[in-house]
Order: C-alpha cells, then structure tokens, then sequence
C-alpha cells in the first residue's frame, strides 16, 4: 500500500480490536510484521512507522493541516521519551529505540494543543486513582449484567 502511495496510517480504536491501546507496541508490531511478512528486513523502517503513527494518522482523518507533525501553526502535540532506561540502553539511534525497543511505559512527558497532561509519567489534570475507581465499578457493572444476560 505504501508502495502503491496509499497512506497507512496506525492507531488504536479500542478494547473490541487490542486492549492495550498502545500506539508505541502499534509500531513496532506493524514494523516487525512487515519485516517477517516479506522477508526483507529493511521493509517499513523505523522513520516509516513514525509516520504511519503520526502525520499519516493525521492525514487519514484529515488534520494534518492542524496536527502530525512539527511544523509552526500547528498545534503543540508531543510525547517525550525516556530512553535512558536499561531495556533502551545503549541508544545509537533514538528514531530505531523508540520503534524497536521503547515501551509507552517510558512516556514522561505529553502537550496535547499545548497543554501538559502528563508530567514526569504522571497525569496534570486527571486524578488517576479515581479513575481506577471509576474503571472497577463499571467493570463490575458490566460483568453482573453479562452474568444475567448468560
């Protein structure tokens, strides 16, 4: 597809088709897939899976006017990584760390429009442990209504 000029873009639409919702495994998936699928090892590299996570996916829903790259007077979407953990180390080339090694656990830092959401791994303005308690009470409710519907 990419080949024929398609745009592919990679995401994560929910817990119906992969439950970790985690666009950094989305990646390296697509990457090492392609690699195996074709067997040449140099098919979907890393610059391209960033693409297909970021700009392409951007361009799909067509914002990439507004988003999917750093570019002035788009909005101030970022994500930093910490690659200075032992499952990264040593880094050669960050772009190949973040796809081929890197886990969203790693995240430390996200502007979303500008705005810090999370600092240092932490949220700004969400209070997680609530939403920890907001997640298990609806988990329960789903399940006691799957047990009545059986």
């Amino acid at each position: 597809m990419l080949a024929a000029g398609l745009t592919v873009a990679l995401g994560t639409d929910g817990a119906a088709s992969n439950n970790s919702l985690d666009l950094v495994g989305e990646m390296r998936l697509a990457a090492l897939l392609a690699k195996g699928n074709s067997r040449d090892s140099t098919v979907l590299d890393a610059a391209t899976a960033l693409r297909m996570a970021t700009l392409n996916g951007a361009r799909a829903l067509g914002l990439d006017s507004d988003t999917g790259s750093l570019v002035p007077g788009k909005w101030a979407d970022l994500c930093c990584m910490n690659l200075d953990a032992p499952a990264t180390l040593p880094v050669y080339s960050p772009l190949s760390q973040i796809v081929y090694a890197a886990s969203r656990d790693q995240v430390s830092d996200t502007w979303v429009a500008g705005k810090h959401l999370v600092s240092d791994g932490q949220f700004t303005l969400l209070d997680a442990e609530r939403l920890r308690h907001h997640a298990t009470r609806w988990s329960e409710r789903i399940a006691a209504l799957a047990a009545r519907a059986a």
